[in-house]
Parts: C-alpha cells; structure tokens; sequence
C-alpha cells in the first residue's frame, strides 16, 4: 500500500493525497510499517559509502571514516531523523488549528511521513559520496518534497489553497529552523571532541 501511495504521489499527487487522507493508522503502526526503514536509508548508506568507498568533494580525492567513529553517527542520525519526523508532526498539529484545519496527530504524522520521502529515498546516494553528486539528488529530493508539501497541505487538511499555502509555508520554516538547528548541535559536539576520525586514501 505504501509503494502504491508513493508511485501515486509521483504521477498524479493530487489525487493521490485525497486517497491517502482517508486512511487511519496509528502512530505505532506508522514508524514500524514505515518510518523505521525510511529513516534507515540515510544513515546506512553514509555508513556504507564513508567507510567502505570514502566521500570526496569533486570524485578525486577520497577521504574514509573509521568503522568505531562511523557507526555511532549513523546511529545517532538515525535517531535523530525518527525524533524530527515526530517533531515536524507535532509542530503540523499544534499549527493545525490556527489555520482552521482538523487532523489528529497519527494523520500528521502520516502526512509528514509521505511529505519526507523524496528525502529519505535519495539518502542512497550515501553510498557513493560523492559531494557535488549528493548536494544535486538531495536537492532535487527536496525540491520535490516542497511540492508535495504545498499540493498536499490543503487537500490532506481539507482547507483552502490560500490558507494551505500559508500554512506549508510555516512548515516549511519550521523544517528549516530544525535543520539549522541540528547542524548548530552537531558543530558543537564536534568542537567538544567528538568529531569522527578520517583516514585519506
């Protein structure tokens, strides 16, 4: 079903949105239907890709993470990426109201799940790290997130296109706002000594 959802998305989002908002599922049975493999792409495939292939700016030079100092990044980006997907759905749910809207907080979730996934998808591109090609896939995977986003916010909240251009506009910046804010965190515990060991090869 959640295949069927995601190629719908791709071809016709509209109506592909109508059909999933009448779905209901709880918040366990999102994170361990989906959630829980979505948010394990990225991180395993950096995890693959920094230790076994090395990452590199321009496909010339490459640089390796250790397997001791890879793996609990990976971890911890895990983590991090099923605790900012509740974050961005309890932030929907909270706003909800204000923009006249009515979802619970597993529909949110949903909606925010199905929103992300371009992102999560193009998280393959880990495995071969390469800067120029990641920062291109990633940034068409975001491109296309936004797009959901504003398709989907006024038919899945059933509100007015203005109002739910409005409304994915202050999701959006909340998603930005986060995003700032986990590289800030990251920096810091870097500064703090635990910056990851890199091998040159």
């Amino acid at each position: 079903m959640y295949l069927q959802h995601m190629f719908g998305l791709l071809y016709h989002p509209k109506s592909e949105w109508d059909s999933i908002k009448k779905e209901q599922h709880s918040l366990g049975h999102i994170y361990l239907t989906h959630l829980l493999f979505l948010a394990a792409i990225p991180p395993f495939a950096l995890l693959v890709g920094t230790t076994q292939f090395g990452w590199s700016f321009v496909g010339k030079e490459f640089y390796f993470l250790t397997m001791e100092s890879a793996i609990p990044l990976a971890l911890a980006f895990y983590a991090a990426l099923l605790a900012g997907m509740f974050f961005m759905a309890y932030t929907t749910y909270w706003m909800e109201k204000t923009f006249g809207a009515e979802a619970s907080l597993e529909r949110c979730l949903l909606f925010t799940t199905f929103t992300s996934t371009p992102m999560f998808l193009a998280g393959v591109a880990g495995f071969l790290p390469i800067l120029w090609l990641d920062v291109f896939i990633v940034m068409a995977a975001v491109s296309y997130t936004i797009y959901l986003l504003y398709a989907g916010v006024p038919i899945f909240m059933n509100i007015p296109e203005e109002r739910g251009f409005i409304f994915a506009t202050s999701i959006l910046t909340v998603g930005m706002c986060a995003l700032v804010g986990m590289m800030a965190a990251t920096v810091i515990i870097w500064g703090m000594g635990f910056a990851p060991q890199i091998m040159t090869g």
